[in-house]
């Protein structure tokens, strides 16, 4: 017994030194990657220490002037709150603009998305060609980012929410055509096998085998997107786009810095909105469809 544990004892420290010996090195080779890649970028420690007190600066600027004894006055008393947000009623409904528009890219990039998934589907996809069709689709659909779509767009169809929306709902359809994708890869295949079987076809095994199974994953994936096209839709709007995005770059060309800070609050909380309200009914459509 004791030349036994003697072995197991050495065969368990030499697999330790193996181990110890790999994490090494593969920590050594993550910290010169990590080395070139800030040095190709310059990203130098002595840039960064520059620029902390210039953000600081910048930031400092954007603090609104609150005075106590006017704060609550109107808006025509500096020091106020009303002061500070004189033109709350144009940005909340540039808000909403920029809501309407990540809504109806969500929801169109979902539906072309929910189309072209299942033939990009390694599992489901009739032969290997159009697999490798459909899925190069999603990714040529998804690896430009939506603000290069947008810029292209402005210029085809003029500045406006409908470049926005464009723009958006392509990035979408090739974002979440492979998600979606990957949901229906890891879906259980014996229902399709006893639809076929049963002699049906590959749309009928579509959407009684695999529909029910992936169908609340699909909700959920839609409902995310819909949180992060609201944020794309304001940062599109710097190029034209629409949305409270494009009045943010006129303050900021500007240095209005006051109504920079006013606008940047309302899109802050406008998100927190809609992320609570997009959990609470991803919640309730997950819950639902599950049971």
């Amino acid at each position: 017994m004791t030349g036994t544990s003697a072995r197991i004892e050495t065969a368990y420290q030499a697999r330790r030194r193996t181990r110890l010996i790999a994490a090494t090195a593969g920590g050594a080779a993550l910290l010169v990657c990590l080395l070139i890649s800030a040095r190709v970028s310059e990203a130098f420690p002595s840039s960064l220490a520059a620029g902390l007190p210039r953000m600081g600066e910048y930031f400092a600027k954007l603090v609104p002037d609150f005075r106590w004894a006017s704060l609550f006055a109107g808006t025509g008393t500096e020091g106020s709150v009303a002061y500070w947000m004189y033109r709350a009623d144009s940005w909340l409904w540039l808000l909403f603009e920029t809501s309407q528009m990540a809504a109806l890219a969500t929801l169109s990039g979902a539906v072309l998305a929910f189309l072209l998934c299942f033939p990009a589907a390694a599992n489901l996809a009739p032969n290997r060609a159009i697999y490798v069709v459909f899925r190069r689709t999603l990714e040529l659909f998804r690896c430009v980012p939506d603000i290069v779509y947008a810029l292209i767009l402005v210029w085809t169809f003029g500045i406006g929410p409908l470049a926005g929306i464009l723009a958006i709902a392509l990035h979408t359809i090739g974002a979440l055509g492979k998600l979606f994708a990957e949901v229906v890869e890891n879906a259980d295949m014996r229902p399709w096998e006893g639809v076929i079987a049963g002699g049906g076809n590959w749309l009928q095994a579509v959407r009684y085998a695999i529909l029910p199974q992936v169908l609340p994953n699909f909700l959920s994936y839609v409902l995310i997107r819909f949180e992060i096209n609201v944020r794309g839709a304001t940062v599109i709007g710097f190029v034209g786009a629409g949305g409270i995005g494009q009045e943010l770059y006129t303050v900021i060309s500007f240095n209005y810095y006051q109504e920079i800070s006013a606008i940047v609050v309302l899109i802050v909380l406008a998100v927190f909105a809609i992320d609570l309200t997009s959990e609470a009914l991803r919640t309730r459509a997950i819950g639902r469809v599950r049971t």
